[in-house]
């Protein structure tokens, strides 16, 4: 890692989140309105915003609450379904990955911030820049 980066503390509430992700495996993420949103094979998307808070809700709570227009909420709702169902044929909006969350690390570098998803194979990078707006997963 960078040495720029140092480890950051998370807050009681990412604390809390981070918990219930540990284990679940992501299948898919998309990025919408600065926020990243991670699906999980346990039916919840993890919702990772700007400023680095989070929020765990089930599945259809998480697309039904989403600000756009409704063909593309239905768009979205339709190919999280395809990927809980196993097929990942087809996806325009969502990416699919697949890693199973055994640690999560959290940095900062002045308003920048970055978090490390890994299990024992692989890991995803999520880079987020307040400044700059900008919010970037890397696999």
């Amino acid at each position: 890692m960078n040495s720029e980066w140092r480890e950051s503390e998370t807050t009681t509430h990412q604390d809390h989140v981070i918990a219930h992700v540990i284990d679940a495996t992501a299948l898919a993420y998309f990025i919408f309105d600065e926020t990243l949103h991670l699906l999980l094979d346990i039916g919840f998307i993890w919702s990772i915003y700007l400023d680095g808070q989070m929020v765990l809700l089930p599945h259809g709570v998480a697309v039904s609450e989403l600000e756009m227009q409704y063909q593309t909420r239905a768009e979205i709702a339709g190919e999280v379904e395809s990927v809980l169902s196993g097929s990942v044929d087809d996806l325009k909006l969502v990416t699919s990955i697949e890693i199973t969350i055994a640690s999560v690390g959290f940095y900062e570098n002045g308003e920048r911030w970055r978090m490390v998803l890994s299990d024992d194979e692989s890991e995803i990078v999520i880079e987020a820049s307040i400044a700059e707006r900008t919010l970037q997963v890397r696999l």
